[in-house]
């Protein structure tokens, strides 16, 4: 097995774990909503306010906690990962859009905060033989 072969399950089995974490302690923490995260978007306001909005946010909050848990299972053990990391993708492009205040993200941030890496990331793997599909 060669250094870029290597690299590649390093990175899809990091990233897998950083998800499944997210997921899970989302899973077992009753209190966790993304309601307060969704309410404070600076970008695409209404959009974001109503994903919070009492009848949506809980099914927000389901497919937020299980969508990380199931990704992060995914890339850890290398199945489904071109369909995961276009969807992780597609969650971190989610999770980027509401704190971003052009070009400002979040307080520490110009144009490029971690969520952008991910998504690079997880590109790399969607584009490269890592995973059994």
């Amino acid at each position: 097995m060669g250094f870029r072969k290597i690299s590649l399950f390093l990175l899809r089995v990091s990233i897998g774990w950083m998800f499944l974490y997210a997921g899970i302690t989302k899973v077992l923490d009753p209190t966790w909503t993304s309601a307060g995260y969704l309410n404070n978007a600076k970008t695409f306001v209404s959009f974001y306010q109503w994903l919070a909005s009492p009848g949506i946010v809980v099914w927000v909050d389901l497919i937020n906690q299980w969508g990380l848990a199931l990704l992060g299972i995914s890339l850890i053990v290398g199945i489904f990962v071109r369909y995961s990391a276009l969807l992780g993708v597609l969650l971190m492009a989610l999770y980027y859009i509401p704190v971003l205040s052009f070009p400002y993200v979040g307080t520490h941030s110009f144009l490029i905060d971690e969520h952008v890496i991910y998504i690079f990331a997880l590109l790399v793997l969607r584009f490269s033989d890592t995973g059994r599909s």
